[in-house]
């Protein structure tokens, strides 16, 4: 039988989030039930919540960054058991029979596209969609349920649910690596992971910010240098250098001054979503060194499991802003002036 917890809703596209009520369902032979314990707050809710993406039904609970504890299993259940810390990343579910699932790539499921944590259709309740992470538990198919080592910090290594693997995918995809030189576009919430990754990856990583203000904080997060990308000449002495630059910037911008900093097949990989397109970028600087454009949505389970594991090796962990659950409508509002460095995450236990 279905299960009340108590939630944080948004039940327009102008009101604050506020408290609800939601139904989760209880484990069948194949789930895992997760008493969440803390959960990310992503650009991702903020655009969702307040329908600058199309499609948010209300009331909508956001939250895809998502830990906890397991506290009941199905009796299929095999790789987890109660009291295991475990994550919830941005999907709960897929066709897990095209091309893509099977590769390990669900989050391109070929089918009807993966089933996000919230705000898709939700198969095992029909009529209601799935609830996220602003909520005091989650029962998810073991097959989307991921481990998370216990020697990482709980609070902080929440948001690597998205930010992490969203940045981690493409720099694996692309090769970063020793010998490579890296840029990460940007020092927000993905960008701040774009650097740790890129570094413990053995790249050659240089920040791009536009604030003069971060350039201590770049280098303290593993940047070899930091260049502030108003500034041309400054620029220009990176001009036709750059094997891979992953783009994390969620505002729409003038991209033609990083692809010309790209060698001779070198790729820039957008991972930022805007709420606008990007002006066009020149077609020019891209055919006169064979550069490319290219897109990257977070990472599926396997390679999602891998990055929580490489975190637990090298000790990898987002730089994050503990809050309460009643404190998320002041972090969208400072989220929106770039006001946290870098991550907020919410104490579910203030849910409670």
């Amino acid at each position: 039988m279905p299960r009340t917890v108590a939630a944080y809703a948004a039940f327009d596209k102008t009101s604050p989030l506020g408290p609800h009520t939601i139904t989760r369902r209880d484990p069948g032979p194949t789930d895992v039930q997760i008493d969440i314990r803390y959960c990310g707050v992503c650009h991702s809710d903020l655009h969702t919540a307040r329908s600058e993406w199309p499609g948010t039904v209300y009331p909508c609970v956001p939250g895809h960054e998502i830990l906890g504890t397991v506290t009941a299993v199905g009796d299929a259940v095999r790789k987890f058991r109660v009291g295991d810390t475990a994550a919830v990343g941005c999907l709960v579910d897929s066709c897990r029979e095209c091309d893509s699932c099977r590769s390990g790539l669900e989050q391109y499921c070929d089918n009807f596209g993966f089933v996000m944590t919230y705000n898709s259709p939700d198969a095992h309740l029909p009529g209601q969609m799935t609830y996220g992470g602003y909520s005091a538990g989650v029962t998810v198919t073991e097959d989307f349920v991921l481990k998370v080592d216990d020697s990482l910090d709980p609070a902080a290594a929440a948001p690597l649910l998205c930010a992490g693997i969203t940045t981690y995918s493409p720099l694996r995809h692309w090769g970063a690596g020793p010998g490579k030189k890296v840029g990460i576009v940007g020092l927000g919430g993905l960008g701040h992971m774009g650097v740790k990754f890129s570094h413990a990856l053995g790249a050659h990583t240089v920040l791009f910010t536009t604030s003069a203000g971060k350039v201590a904080d770049g280098h303290r997060l593993g940047a070899d240098e930091v260049v502030i990308s108003r500034d041309a000449d400054a620029m220009a002495k990176h001009g036709r250098s750059f094997d891979l630059i992953v783009n994390t910037v969620a505002a729409s911008h003038d991209l033609d001054p990083f692809i010309n900093l790209l060698e001779r097949d070198g790729t820039m990989v957008l991972v930022g979503a805007p709420e606008h397109a990007h002006p066009s970028p020149s077609v020019m600087g891209m055919i006169f060194g064979r550069r490319s454009i290219a897109g990257s949505l977070i990472g599926g389970l396997p390679e999602t499991q891998e990055m929580l594991d490489f975190c637990a090796a090298k000790g990898i962990v987002c730089d994050i802003e503990l809050i309460r659950m009643d404190q998320v409508n002041e972090a969208y509002e400072r989220m929106l002036k770039s006001d946290v460095k870098y991550r907020f995450v919410i104490d579910m236990s203030s849910l409670r």
